[in-house]
């Protein structure tokens, strides 16, 4: 005979040993000793809104739960319509097929949002995700979506259910809280694009935000011959003697044999406009700049190692390996895509006269800045088989792009730096 739970139903779900009142008169006084001396608080005293169960459950077709009748698939939706004690003094549910299942905590719950509240945040989409019509719980749908991973959203709640939390990506639907980021996840896209495509011998490239220090790359500290890159320590060390006042733009440098005979001197042959023998002539701090930033002039860049490196002493070498990461020889001036990227770096925090020297040089149609709609201050470097450029991009997000190659073309420097762009931009 069912006896129905209705003194239970009126019960706090705590430990207690007060004697329930119940409104049944044919209870047994087995049935009163369980409900009255049993931990009630393990088991339900209203039937589910949403029930599901932890782990796959067998359900039965008696009442005194003795014979297997079938089975309950977690995360399977299915509905609890009565609730009352068996014989054996158990709460039990009858589920609508007719099956029984055992009232107990520790096997089914209540699959509902638990609490939600408002939110307002810019986040990022990692690789994996699945949207949702609601905060998942048991019948939630999935959604089709055209976001793409890692792209920028704007969620509008939170939720919190026995699955964990959710987010409300605005007009879209509900994504697990795991798979949403505040910190920028394109630099993970990045990565992906470099490993998958770029991963060569005679390429090392180097990628970081300049925001918040992510960062991508292959062989990025492989060391090559960097050619003209160099003169970034001489360009970074002039704009630091400028922001100290130790020198001004309008400063006359003279162009003395001594020069061009230095250590991290370059052959005055090379590249640039300024004459190739010393001519004892003064050329201003602002036009060596020009020269060396926006030419890769090796006598500009001799005039600025010479004076304002006090011929790259002991100071400068010091300061400049610090910001690389290591020691970067002058003389040799074998470095990696890295290191390279690092004094960029370095040169963008600085500002001033000289990075915006590096915006508008005559390399500005080749290499990185060839394909790229938004400012870039760039330092490219050339000599024998090798061939390369650094840059910082200024997009909403700045970063800096390194990439150094060995028997490559610029083509292919060019190719790197679009397709970084389109993720970064």
């Amino acid at each position: 005979m069912r006896k129905y739970l209705l003194s239970l139903l009126a019960m706090p779900v705590i430990l207690s040993s007060q004697t329930v009142i119940s409104t049944e008169t044919d209870l047994t006084a087995k049935e009163k000793y369980v409900l009255t001396q049993s931990p009630v608080s393990l088991y339900y005293q209203t039937t589910l809104t949403n029930p599901n169960v932890y782990q796959d459950t067998v359900t039965y077709a008696d009442a005194a739960l003795t014979q297997v009748a079938g089975k309950l698939l977690k995360d399977t939706p299915f509905q609890t319509m009565e609730l009352y004690v068996n014989e054996a003094g158990t709460p039990i549910f009858k589920l609508r097929d007719g099956h029984f299942l055992p009232a107990d905590k520790r096997i089914v719950f209540d699959d509902q949002i638990v609490s939600q509240e408002p939110t307002d945040q810019q986040v990022w989409l990692s690789k994996d995700f699945t949207i949702y019509d609601a905060p998942l719980v048991n019948g939630v749908k999935k959604v089709s979506t055209k976001l793409t991973p890692y792209s920028n959203v704007h969620i509008l709640q939170l939720a919190k259910t026995f699955k964990g939390t959710f987010a409300y990506i605005e007009g879209v639907g509900w994504i697990n809280a795991e798979s949403i980021s505040v910190k920028d996840t394109r630099i993970e896209k990045v990565q992906e694009l470099l490993t998958s495509k770029y991963q060569k011998d005679n390429l090392a490239i180097f990628v970081k935000q300049v925001d918040n220090d992510l960062t991508a790359g292959v062989n990025q500290d492989k060391k090559m011959y960097s050619a003209s890159i160099t003169k970034l320590l001489y360009l970074y060390y002039a704009q630091k003697q400028l922001n100290a006042g130790t020198f001004t733009l309008k400063d006359p440098l003279r162009y003395t044999a001594a020069v061009n005979d230095f250590k991290g001197a370059y052959d005055p042959s090379g590249s640039g406009s300024l004459p190739k023998k010393d001519d004892d002539k003064d050329y201003t701090v602002q036009d060596v700049i020009n020269r060396t930033a926006k030419e890769s002039d090796n006598v500009g860049s001799n005039l600025l190692g010479y004076y304002l490196t006090d011929q790259s002493n002991s100071t400068f070498q010091e300061i400049v390996d610090q910001i690389s990461g290591q020691h970067w020889d002058v003389e040799n001036r074998d470095a990696s895509a890295r290191m390279a990227g690092q004094m960029m770096e370095a040169l963008y925090h600085q500002g001033g006269y000289v990075v915006e020297a590096l915006s508008q040089t005559s390399f500005d149609q080749q290499r990185i800045p060839k394909d790229i709609s938004v400012k870039v201050a760039h330092k490219i470097g050339d000599a024998y088989d090798f061939k390369h450029d650094v840059a910082i991009v200024y997009t909403s997000t700045p970063f800096v792009l390194s990439i150094f190659t060995e028997k490559s073309d610029y083509e292919t420097i060019s190719q790197i730096a679009k397709e970084v762009y389109e993720v970064l931009k």
